[in-house]
């Protein structure tokens, strides 16, 4: 199991998944997204993003959000790993701390995570929680981590190491009628009169 960013022809991907879990989508872009991947099978088992927020009056802030695991890997460190490789490229780019606006605050606790006030966040990150909770997850509460201060517990690193898939998600077959053809009555181009 590895992180890895995330790559351009996930984009469809990533997006059926954060509408299945109700996730944030907000000014999506899968460039900012990592993914978490089985080495042996080479299915996706979750994913996370940190979005940047550049106010024209203060410093640029990072907030990880739209963090998700499918079901068949839950419980297996695959989220703390997420989150781990979203903290490390927060810190490659510079930032000292990282918010999240969250319904489920003590997941991220464990890592290092403190919860806040709402008018301890800086401005912009308020009018954020204020459209989570108005939109999807009218629980969110604010945290916020020192980067330096991140802390992985050595159970999730084991779990990780040897996360195994439950059942295997795998695409459906496909077949005419996804496409909105007819088998009764199409003609095909290279129809050989079999």
């Amino acid at each position: 199991m590895y992180v890895r960013d995330a790559k351009n022809r996930e984009e469809v991907w990533l997006l059926d998944h954060i509408e299945a879990m109700g996730l944030d989508e907000t000014a999506f872009r899968s460039r900012d997204y990592v993914v978490a991947i089985d080495e042996e099978s080479g299915a996706k088992a979750g994913f996370g993003r940190i979005r940047i927020h550049k106010p024209d009056d203060v410093p640029e802030i990072c907030e990880l959000t739209s963090i998700g695991v499918l079901d068949a890997w839950r419980e297996q460190g695959v989220g703390a790993h997420v989150v781990e490789r979203l903290v490390e490229q927060a810190g490659d780019q510079g930032f000292e701390e990282v918010y999240a606006l969250v319904g489920e605050p003590r997941y991220l606790v464990q890592f290092g995570f403190d919860l806040i006030d709402r008018n301890d966040l800086p401005e912009k990150l308020q009018e954020r929680l204020e459209a989570k909770r108005d939109g999807i997850e009218p629980d969110a509460v604010p945290a916020v981590l020192s980067i330096d201060e991140f802390e992985m517990p050595d159970r999730l690193r084991e779990r990780f190491k040897h996360a195994d898939e439950e059942e295997t998600e795998s695409d459906p077959d496909e077949n005419a009628e996804d496409f909105g053809i007819d088998p009764e009555s199409a003609t095909y181009k290279y129809d050989t009169g079999r």
